[in-house]
């Protein structure tokens, strides 16, 4: 669930480590890779703490302190999809308040922060050239479906744990950018399905019966995020598990999940004629990484 950001938030992000239990919640499932099975979300995670790691030892070699972001459980480290199933999950953390609350405040007590802090204003110069090449290094831009364009710094030790992992971090900036803003071309396409709409009517159906009134997943997790702010008070959390435990029974009972991933699937495809060639690069470059990963860092358990 870390995963570093774009332009002048990458020194921020890469010291915090980016966190993301409900990070996807507005899409049904991850993007299907072409032609191997897409990424778990502990094999996603793997080369996350990997690339964590990679970043850990060039700083050092800088000569520069660096902490390598917390290591969550598997389970807290979860991404949402936009259907949750996951009965006994939302069972233990409702739809992740207090997971995505924990997790703000230790980084915003992280370390690298502090450290960095620390540093004369030369120094923090020097750090921030360190870890992704400061101010001056070549920015790497990419044109994303849909309109739009997104840019990345690429140096420092970063680009180098990318390269590590990757191969081309240039490369895998643009697979990995594109892939991702498809998501803009088929979910609107999938939720408008009526394969889909009947299943989400169904789960409306479902929820009413246990007395909720809600159109959709969508809407029955965003009543919820309204009152994630005050998710430490007992009752607050107890109506959020409350909620999801229906929530996740419901789209249970009503093969919400599975209906809505074959119409991802079927969609995914209709892209292939113009998208196939970066699919196919995405999902050469996200194996490769993981399968480097693995010889770096143990999984989340």
């Amino acid at each position: 669930m870390r995963k570093a950001v774009i332009g002048m938030f990458l020194v921020s992000a890469v010291l915090t480590g980016c966190a993301g239990t409900d990070g996807a919640q507005q899409h049904t499932v991850g993007l299907p890779a072409a032609r191997s099975a897409p990424l778990t979300d502990a094999e996603e995670l793997r080369i996350s703490d990997a690339q964590q790691r990679l970043i850990g030892a060039c700083m050092r070699r800088e000569g520069f302190e660096f902490w390598e972001a917390e290591r969550l459980s598997l389970a807290e480290s979860r991404t949402l999809g936009y259907v949750l199933d996951d009965v006994g999950w939302a069972r233990e953390y409702g739809y992740g308040s207090r997971l995505r609350a924990e997790d703000t405040a230790a980084r915003a007590a992280n370390p690298n922060l502090a450290y960095r802090k620390t540093l004369s204003a030369q120094r923090r110069q020097a750090y921030d050239k360190a870890l992704d090449g400061g101010l001056d290094v070549p920015v790497i831009s990419v044109e994303i479906p849909g309109g739009g364009t997104v840019s990345k710094q690429m140096g420092g030790c970063v680009a180098e744990s990318e390269k590590k992992l990757y191969g081309d971090p240039r490369e895998w900036f643009r697979a990995e950018k594109t892939t991702g803003h498809l998501r803009s071309l088929y979910v609107p396409k999938v939720l408008a399905d009526r394969r889909f709409s009947a299943a989400q009517e169904a789960w409306s159906r479902c929820m009413e019966k246990v007395g909720y009134d809600f159109r959709d997943p969508g809407a029955a997790r965003q009543s919820a995020t309204a009152r994630s702010d005050r998710a430490a008070e007992p009752k607050v959390f107890e109506a959020e598990r409350k909620l999801a435990v229906a929530d996740a029974t419901c789209a249970r009972a009503t093969h919400l999940r599975s209906v809505g991933e074959e119409r991802e699937r079927h969609y995914v495809a209709q892209l292939r004629d113009r998208y196939g060639d970066v699919l196919d690069i995405h999902s050469r470059l996200e194996h490769q990484a993981l399968d480097r990963a693995e010889k770096i860092v143990g999984p989340r358990v």
